[in-house]
């Protein structure tokens, strides 16, 4: 352990590590964002210092306390990629409650869930969120006790001393699995600690000096990635967040040199499309020292490399694992171009297994099996899922938690992805339940049947593909898809929507009934080479802009 990181190792939560920083540090830059990203709220970027953020922060503090919120509380956020989620997040964590941030491009009956099943005391949203978590509260049989949506903080009844939260849970964050709805991830501060500890101490090429980087991300706030991997690499550094609201590629480049940034964090679909742009003389004109990601087309990894000078280091985690089992793919071990994603660390133990958990011989592609070395083998990981410790225990099933992911070993013992064993669809960064879509798809009168899965995608890794069995009286045809696609838009996020959607007269079936997930993933990816497939990703695309002009509109 270096001493920059030991400075942190007493640090027991995430706002003692910020206060650290701020008394270190107190004149750095904590966060900026771009006038790109801030440009529908503000003339000008947002700028803080960590001196000025841990001010407002114990003003918050103060907010909160009068409101009654308190030790093992749950608030909810809707706060978007905006200063103030950090400066909240903080504000709860000093006073030992949990967040459960929230997507606000997901539908009312999808955050209706979220707050049910966090049982969050109140949810704290932007004014311009106010339909939106209205519409989500009022299907609740047991709502928040309040919601704050831009006006003065309510004062909480009503509530008892304790709550659902861990004593130690910093945050509450729902992800899909391949049970179907999202599942709430309940993550301790040493969860967020850790993974600043294990960022940090990368090196390599991957090295980060303290109070120096600006680290640019456009990855949302209630995913990991940018609340625990990014966030706490710059808070236990004294570094710079540069947080965009999403990524924008026609200023992307523009952004990284006026902001300085020396890092930035990507998704496999981020350098599919920078590089269709024309090349230029500015392309190498950044001060941009690496790349941290997964998912990069490896068709597309050493062309952009070449192009824009700079590596784009693949890692892998999972919001249940954390740092407990992260792998980063640092030299000798990157492999340009292969799915490698690095070769496992010391600090941590695995198994690449079949599916009757066997262990399958280097080469062979298996599922992977993680665990922490020690005598905790969950040091790093999760808490567990929240309601569910039925299923957290299944995960763990054997000593080691079962990632779903099948991998392959490399020659020189790397890891090599290649699939995911789960109902899961990766498009862009998000993970999709095949059965949370299948659920809403099989309510409609025009379907019968249906299977839903993946289907390659260059420029989003995955996309949505459902193949459908009519009922009677119904026709295979392009209206069909359209009015099947717009009734899914009215239930599902966006991005969970069919992109693809194809008739077929008989789904792959096991002899019980049950869909032959594989089966079914060739079958889809032979409609849609064939042109057998309705592809509707453009009115997708509309939907999402049309989602978006509206969320942004006051």
């Amino acid at each position: 352990m270096n001493d920059s990181i030991g400075a942190y190792a007493l640090a027991e939560t995430v706002y003692s590590a910020f206060s650290q920083s701020a008394i270190r540090w107190p004149d750095r830059p904590f966060y900026h964002v771009p006038l790109e990203a801030a440009k529908s709220y503000s003339s000008s970027p947002i700028d803080c210092t960590y001196a000025e953020a841990d001010s407002r922060v114990v003003e918050l503090v103060g907010v909160y306390k009068v409101a009654g919120v308190g030790l093992r509380h749950r608030v909810a956020l809707a706060m978007e990629n905006r200063v103030e989620f950090f400066l909240h997040y903080l504000a709860l964590n000093s006073i030992g409650a949990s967040i459960v941030p929230l997507n606000c491009e997901a539908t009312s009956g999808e955050i209706a869930h979220i707050l049910s099943d966090s049982r969050a005391i109140l949810v704290h949203g932007l004014p311009k969120f106010r339909d939106l978590l209205l519409a989500a509260t009022s299907q609740l049989e047991v709502r928040p006790i309040h919601a704050w949506l831009g006006e003065e903080a309510p004062q909480l009844s009503g509530i008892s001393n304790a709550s659902s939260a861990e004593r130690s849970e910093a945050a509450l964050l729902y992800t899909s699995g391949s049970t179907g709805r999202p599942k709430g991830c309940i993550l301790a501060n040493e969860y967020m600690l850790s993974m600043g500890r294990w960022y940090k101490s990368i090196g390599g090429v991957c090295a980060i000096e303290d109070g120096e980087e600006r680290l640019l991300t456009p990855l949302p706030l209630f995913h990991m990635n940018a609340l625990a991997a990014s966030g706490m690499a710059m808070i236990m550094s004294g570094g710079c967040i540069v947080q965009l609201d999403r990524f924008h590629a026609s200023t992307w480049w523009d952004t990284v040199r006026q902001c300085g940034a020396t890092i930035v964090h990507y998704l496999g679909v981020m350098p599919a499309i920078l590089l269709q742009a024309a090349p230029s003389p500015s392309d190498r004109k950044h001060n941009v020292k690496f790349g941290f990601g997964a998912g990069v087309h490896p068709k597309h990894h050493a062309a952009f490399e070449d192009r824009f000078g700079f590596p784009l280091v693949e890692s892998w985690s999972m919001t249940e694992v954390g740092a407990g089992a992260a792998i980063i793919a640092q030299d000798p071990y990157r492999h340009v171009g292969t799915r490698c994603f690095g070769r496992p660390a010391p600090f941590m133990q695995y198994r690449i297994v079949d599916d009757n958990g066997q262990d399958v011989q280097p080469g062979i592609a298996g599922e992977l099996w993680v665990r922490a070395t020690g005598e905790n083998p969950r040091a790093g990981f999760f808490i567990g899922y929240a309601n569910e410790p039925e299923l957290t225990e299944i995960a763990w099933a054997q000593g080691y938690f079962h990632t779903g992911d099948i991998v392959r070993m490399m020659e020189d013992e790397s890891l090599q992805f290649v699939d995911r064993k789960k109902s899961i669809i990766r498009r862009s960064g998000e993970n999709i339940a095949s059965l949370e879509v299948e659920a809403v798809l099989n309510q409609l009168d025009q379907v019968r049947g249906v299977g839903v899965g993946p289907v390659d995608d260059e420029m989003r890794g995955e996309e949505v593909m459902a193949c459908i069995e009519l009922s009677p009286g119904h026709l295979p045809t392009s209206e069909t898809a359209q009015v099947i696609f717009a009734a899914a838009s009215e239930r599902l996020s966006y991005f969970k929507v069919p992109g693809y959607i194809a008739f077929v007269v008989q789904l792959p079936l096991t002899p019980s009934q049950k869909l032959q997930r594989g089966a079914l993933k060739e079958l889809s990816k032979d409609l849609v080479e064939s042109g057998h497939a309705f592809d509707l990703r453009e009115l997708k695309r509309g939907f999402s802009g049309k989602a978006r002009r509206e969320s942004k509109s006051e």
